[in-house]
């Protein structure tokens, strides 16, 4: 089953995590500290974080940031777990990485459910097939290995970002309203807004396209939603 680093100050709430994944029959490690995160990820290379925003010594957000830019750590799914509420602080956690957001008090069933959602996304790439490339104006994709490159340049993305492009790479030329891209990329078990999926999106095109005004891969289509590029 797969391992999931909870990491939180508040002791109760990292213990009350702890207790329901593990009678799900995950595996969980433990930290009440941000400093130690890291050294934590090196060492137990954990499946899933279950990550705080406000954190002794180093905050969630930064240590986001720190994971995504390395790249060994750069695809680890993150569900980032706060006290705040407002807005501006959940897009700002989309934009940095995180693959989705709860606000305390939360509800424990919610969380399992969006745990068990991830977790199925990671299953669902591992089954690619290890020779299923993809190739199109200098982006490579590599679905097996989970790699993408843009003119031969290796580029990180986060596990949602992964997804999106994975989907919109396989069904080039084809519309998707954002209804259903979540459907499609976060399943069933989806607790987010479509406006998720215009941050993701904006933060894919970030990563693969030269210029994101005038993108050539993932388009818009106004009053619709987005599709891939033609192929001709």
């Amino acid at each position: 089953m797969a391992k999931v680093l909870i990491v939180d100050d508040e002791k109760d709430i990292a213990d009350l995590v702890a207790y329901n994944l593990e009678k799900e029959g995950f595996d969980t490690i433990k930290a009440y500290d941000g400093g130690d995160v890291l050294k934590t990820v090196k060492t137990q290379k954990p499946d899933l974080i279950i990550l705080d925003l406000m954190l002794p010594r180093m905050n969630g957000l930064d240590l986001c940031k720190t994971i995504r830019a390395n790249p060994e750590t750069a695809h680890l799914p993150i569900i980032m777990l706060t006290a705040k509420a407002d807005e501006v602080d959940k897009i700002i956690g989309l934009e940095i990485g995180a693959d989705d957001y709860m606000t305390k008090p939360f509800s424990v069933k919610e969380l399992m459910a969006r745990v068990r959602s991830v977790v199925r996304r990671i299953q669902e790439r591992s089954k690619e097939s290890a020779r299923e490339t993809f190739e199109f104006e200098g982006l490579k994709i590599n679905y097996a290995a989970c790699s993408v490159q843009v003119s031969d340049r290796p580029v990180s993305l986060s596990p949602t970002e992964l997804k999106l492009l994975f989907f919109f790479s396989r069904h080039p030329g084809r519309v998707y309203s954002r209804d259903q891209i979540l459907d499609h990329v976060w399943g069933d078990d989806t607790f987010i807004t479509d406006r998720a999926v215009d941050v993701h999106i904006r933060r894919l095109r970030s990563q693969i396209e030269k210029d994101m005004e005038n993108p050539r891969y993932i388009l818009t289509v106004r009053g619709f939603g987005y599709k891939f590029a033609e192929i001709k």
